[in-house]
């Protein structure tokens, strides 16, 4: 796969430089911009943003931490490709945080955080029928994260962020698919409509319903996109 040209913008991140690259490269990761399998080459990408190359590595060095990115000793830096093992160990982690989460917000939940979800959903239900789907993504995401943040404890929200980057990854390839944001939508609603009655055991099946479909949508795609999955044997640029 070639090297990337995605543009980067740093400008409007605030922080260090480093953590600057590390946000816009993260993002570029996480929404596909730059695709799984793709070389980040530090002299390129120190020519693109105009700095030199420590704050580049300590970006790249985040990254790979995160499971983002590949480093090659003395080769090349590559956007991770996906793993099919990988991508079932965080779902089972997210199910696991996100129905105690879900059942934890019914019980306890305020009418203002009601106020809160039920806008959001509004938000989703506006999206689809505009067919925009960038602007779902993010509310979809924004949802799950008002869920999270609703039970009180930021750490949730943090781990919960962390462990299932490639599950986020991954949803962007799904999310397309044909009538899949209106089904994610009521879903939701369903979600929604436990959390409002304080129903809790009704919350956390509909929660773990909704997380289910992820999984299974994605496994196909180990056979549909090839190119985006490890194997166990090295491809010749990873080899060199």
């Amino acid at each position: 796969m070639p090297d990337t040209h995605h543009a980067l913008e740093i400008e409007n991140l605030t922080g260090p430089l480093g953590q600057r690259i590390y946000y816009a490269l993260r993002n570029s990761i996480l929404d596909l911009s730059l695709e799984p399998g793709m070389a980040l080459r530090k002299g390129a990408l120190c020519e693109q943003l105009g700095v030199s190359r420590s704050p580049v590595a300590e970006a790249l060095g985040r990254l790979s931490s995160d499971g983002l990115v590949d480093i090659i000793p003395q080769s090349v830096t590559r956007v991770s490709r996906f793993s099919m093992s990988e991508l079932r160990e965080e779902s089972f982690l997210r199910d696991a945080i996100e129905v105690s989460a879900v059942g934890k917000v019914a019980k306890e939940r305020t009418d203002e955080q009601l106020r809160k979800l039920k806008r959001n959903l509004q938000m989703q239900n506006l999206l689809v029928a505009d067919g925009d789907f960038q602007g779902f993504f993010e509310a979809d995401l924004a949802f799950h994260d008002l869920i999270l943040a609703f039970t009180g404890y930021p750490k949730v929200a943090l781990a919960a962020d962390q462990m299932s980057l490639q599950l986020r990854r991954a949803r962007v390839l799904i999310l397309p698919e044909k009538g899949r944001k209106a089904e994610s939508v009521m879903e939701h609603k369903a979600i929604l409509d436990a959390i409002e009655a304080q129903d809790v055991n009704a919350a956390k099946r509909a929660m773990s319903r909704h997380l289910s479909h992820l999984i299974t949508r994605v496994a196909p795609l180990e056979l549909h996109r090839p190119e985006y999955f490890r194997t166990h044997r090295k491809s010749n640029d990873d080899a060199r």
